[in-house]
């Protein structure tokens, strides 16, 4: 089992009151809400990076008019294959 850490943070009211009412609905603590709250913070921002660094390689090297045909012309085969 990973090792815990406690964390104290500070929230508006408004806030914790929403937050408190979402975990309870859901039927978790609030270190079970904050901790998959934060999981999908870090991997979104994760698949944000590695979104944008895909966007850049392509911007800094894109393919070229023959890979471009090559890839058309397999999509039209396996496209054409498909019963709609």
């Amino acid at each position: 089992m990973e090792r815990s850490a406690k964390v104290a943070i500070s929230l508006p009211e408004n806030v914790l009151k929403d937050i408190e009412k979402e975990r309870k609905a859901r039927g978790e603590s609030r270190s079970e809400f904050f901790r998959r709250a934060a999981e999908r913070l870090l991997k979104h921002e994760k698949e944000s990076a590695d979104v944008k660094a895909y966007i850049h390689g392509y911007t800094v090297m894109p393919e070229s008019a023959e890979e471009v045909k090559t890839a058309h012309q397999s999509a039209v085969k396996v496209l054409a294959g498909e019963p709609w």
